[in-house]
């Protein structure tokens, strides 16, 4: 099965298994991330119905292309402009074209658990850390207050004849 998938402004074809290079997306090597914009999808030449489909994909690396060279140039005016650029890309795996209900957990099932033990450690560390901050900042207070200066008196304006 195949489909087209639109992201970063652009169209790819994929099926299960292709690489493909494409705008950045946020993430890092080895994250799961679902592309839901589908243009069309089918199966070899029939034309699918893209309700409800997701293409599933797995980030490779998060990389650059290659640099492009601009070079504006007016003849006879001593104008040369000389600018590169290179592109931040992300190289994809699909690993599979298929409904939601059977890539969406996939990817929801491993931050819930994640996040689970991340609540309970930031919940248990903000007690421990309010005491030192609190003891902290009269210090902060106490080091400002003779840096200040006195402000400079400005001169008084000239009287015109």
């Amino acid at each position: 099965m195949f489909a087209i998938v639109r992201t970063g402004g652009k169209q790819y074809r994929v099926a299960a298994g292709d690489k493909i290079a494409v705008e950045k997306i946020d993430g890092e090597a080895g994250d799961t991330v679902s592309l839901g914009d589908i243009l069309l999808a089918g199966d070899g030449g029939e034309v699918k119905s893209a309700d409800g489909l997701v293409v599933s994909a797995e980030i490779i690396a998060q990389t650059r292309g290659e640099k492009v060279i601009v070079f504006k140039k007016r003849r006879r005016h001593n104008y040369r402009r000389r600018n590169g650029h290179r592109q931040s890309l992300t190289l994809l795996r699909i690993l599979a074209v298929g409904d939601a209900k059977k890539a969406a957990p996939k990817k929801e099932a491993a931050p819930k658990a994640e996040a689970a033990p991340a609540a309970e450690a930031k919940a248990a560390a903000p007690a421990k850390e309010a005491a030192p901050k609190k003891a902290a900042a009269p210090k902060a207070e106490a080091a400002e207050a003779p840096a200040k200066k006195p402000a400079a008196k400005k001169a008084a304006p000239k009287k015109e004849a």
